[in-house]
């Protein structure tokens, strides 16, 4: 498993070097399309960006769990959590990162 993980910083130099923006403006640009992404996820609605996945807000309700080391049962509260939905092709290139 690769120890390297994708940071903002590297986002913006990626935009940097391919676009061609200011470093300064490419920072920008990536913290604006995140905070875009977020918003709609705060706000319940979907994200889908084509070749790459789908991110969605799923409401899970209470219910009761029980702790694994005591048995005691304990109840679980209703909450919002985000789901990431990748699409086949991304399915398929990260699959074809594992052959080689």
């Amino acid at each position: 498993m690769a120890d390297k993980t994708l940071t903002r910083m590297d986002l913006a130099e990626a935009v940097h070097n391919e676009v061609g923006l200011s470093r300064n403006d490419s920072a920008n640009l990536v913290e604006s399309v995140l905070s875009h992404i977020s918003d709609a996820l705060v706000a319940g609605e979907s994200v889908k960006i084509s070749s790459f996945g789908t991110f969605s807000i799923r409401d899970k309700s209470a219910r009761v769990g029980r702790n694994p080391k005591t048995g005691e049962e304990v109840p679980i509260h209703p909450r919002r959590v985000l789901t990431f939905r990748p699409s086949h092709l991304m399915k398929d290139r990260v699959a074809a990162g594992n052959k080689g």
